[in-house]
């Protein structure tokens, strides 16, 4: 599974160029930017200097080119320079342009790529928040689009692109990564229908189209200033548009993509149906809470498929968040149902601190499972230091449990837990596991 730190750009960079479709000259400058800060761009040509997030919440129109508005200001032809940024791995950043749109360069992201690796890559201290897929999300268009994201540990992409009347159909699929993606996708270059130009020029489109920017398709003819950079390099460009306008979901995907004729409103109605399922994912917790890695939750059956624990000692209601391979987080809703509640302190029922120290074993238990070779192992409880109960948990609470592994060595695991009611910590303790095949 993807993990690691967020990362900016180092230095400000610079890209001057012509625009696609307004054919204005404009420079864009990247700039670094602190964690969880997003992407934004940033009309400097402005009074104010205004901000427009990179959220596909502010997708005004997507015609040849996905275009953001906050208000009356406007950004257009966004999909190459989130893409590359996307792609090469980068979390945090601001866009800063002159204009309304960026430089087309050669109609692909490639200039973007070679602007980052002169900025630099700089490497922050929080984890990056991903997303992770749990459930397939899928659209399909009047026009013949099919895309969806299934469940994966990796970030994937297949495009099936199909051009009219079946013309030109290719295929792309890979794992992204910043270097297949500067390998692979970043080359290929943007293409229309020769048959299309006059009608987007009608529109005030492409007046800054050329044979240097872009492949033309004119029957059975290819018109370039140079050859073909892959076989099937028109896929690879509708891959690298999807991953740019998939990062407007806001957070790194891991998912499998599976696209047949994507375009600029397909991929945004998936990245804007994604975001909602994400939000509902995360509404299912009580209260906002940092769930900073796979941002899905696990409910009480995914739970049961890696705890052997049933009722009542089942202590763990949902998975509600992971940080990077080492850290969990739980909860627990305590009703007056609850066994323990019956008999313990009649009168005044308090949960039982062994049971909270065994509900941090479990989620400490799910931590080790996640560790590569660790799957079909069980885990067995084998002693606890530093144990404290600070207050007493009573019906009615909501039990957040949170664990985190500090050392593995072999088949044995060291984890601290600690259990909190309306971010009180109500409970903590240092944890020692040991792993079984079964």
């Amino acid at each position: 599974m993807a993990c690691g730190n967020q990362r900016t750009v180092g230095s400000p960079a610079s890209l001057a160029g012509t625009s696609l479709h307004t054919g204005q000259p404009v420079t864009l400058t990247l700039k670094s930017a602190p964690a969880d800060f997003g992407i934004k761009f940033r009309r400097v040509d402005i009074p104010d200097q205004p901000f427009i997030n990179a959220d596909v919440e502010k997708v005004q129109t997507v015609e040849r080119a996905t275009s953001l508005a906050e208000g009356s200001v406007k950004v257009h032809t966004v999909e190459h320079i989130l893409s590359a940024l996307t792609g090469m791995g980068i979390d945090n950043a601001v866009i800063e342009m002159d204009a309304n749109e960026p430089p087309i360069g050669d109609g692909s992201s490639a200039p973007y790529v070679e602007l980052i690796k002169s900025a630099g890559i700089v490497e922050l201290e929080v984890p990056r928040r991903y997303l992770e897929v749990r459930e397939a999300v899928t659209i399909e268009t009047k026009g013949g689009s099919i895309l969806t994201i299934l469940p994966s540990k990796e970030f994937r992409v297949s495009v099936t692109c199909v051009g009219p009347e079946n013309r030109i159909t290719q295929y792309f699929d890979a794992v992204i990564t910043p270097e297949t993606y500067e390998k692979e996708l970043a080359p290929a270059r943007t293409f229309t229908f020769y048959e299309d130009i006059k009608p987007l020029l009608e529109k005030g489109l492409i007046k800054g189209g050329s044979l240097e920017n872009a492949v033309v398709i004119r029957g059975e003819e290819l018109m370039s200033k140079e050859p073909m950079r892959f076989i099937n390099e028109f896929a690879r460009h509708k891959a690298m548009d999807l991953i740019g306008d998939l990062s407007l979901c806001g957070k790194p995907i891991l998912g499998h993509v599976i696209a047949i004729k994507p375009g600029h409103g397909p991929n945004t109605e998936l990245t804007a149906k994604l975001k909602k399922e994400h939000r509902r994912n995360q509404q299912m917790a009580p209260n906002p809470v940092n769930v900073p890695y796979g941002d899905a939750v696990l409910d009480i059956n995914e739970v049961m498929n890696l705890l052997p624990h049933r009722y009542p000692f089942l202590m763990v209601d949902r998975i509600i968040g992971f940080e990077g391979e080492t850290k969990c987080r739980g909860l627990k809703n305590l009703t007056m149902n609850e066994l323990f509640f019956q008999g313990h302190f009649p009168g005044h029922p308090v949960m039982p601190g062994v049971l909270q120290l065994e509900a941090m074993a479990q989620v400490a238990s799910i931590v080790m499972l996640r560790q590569p070779g660790n799957a079909t192992k069980l885990g067995y409880f084998m002693s606890a230091d530093k144990i404290k109960f600070r207050r007493p948990v009573v019906p009615g609470d909501t039990l957040i449990i949170e664990a985190e592994l500090t050392k593995m060595r072999g088949n044995i695991g060291q984890a601290l837990g600690r259990c909190l009611v309306n971010g009180q910590v109500v409970s903590e303790a240092e944890l020692k596991f040991g792993l079984q095949d079964i």
